[in-house]
């Protein structure tokens, strides 16, 4: 079973920015469309970004052109660099599959946003 470790969470303010990874476990991950999602307290899990197997990118509506996902298939690592972060940013991130594996969901990392 695959297993994604998210990391580059952190404490920022409003307007800053923050780089994301997420590596797999498995060599299968160039294989896999790969998204970030993300989860507010209270609030159902959303779909962030996603990057195609060839690297093509699509991104939810409220990122408005703020985050760029990409991904290096030699390294099985996804990223996902976040600039003008505002406090609707906060949640936990997370990465997987799209449609996602249930199964392999990891910890995420945790971004909050101070106004």
């Amino acid at each position: 079973q695959v297993q994604y470790v998210e990391s580059g969470g952190g404490l920022v303010q409003s307007g800053g920015s923050l780089r994301l990874s997420c590596v797999a476990s498995k060599s299968r991950f160039r294989r896999d469309p790969m998204s970030w999602y993300r989860q507010s307290p209270g609030k159902q899990r959303e779909w962030v970004a996603h990057s195609a197997i060839d690297g093509t990118a699509t991104y939810g509506d409220f990122v408005k052109g703020r985050f760029t996902i990409s991904r290096d298939n030699a390294k099985n690592t996804l990223y996902l660099q976040m600039n003008n972060l505002n406090p609707d940013d906060t949640a936990v991130y997370y990465c997987n599959t799209r449609p996602a594996n249930l199964a392999a969901w990891g910890q995420g990392t945790q971004v909050t946003v101070s106004s």
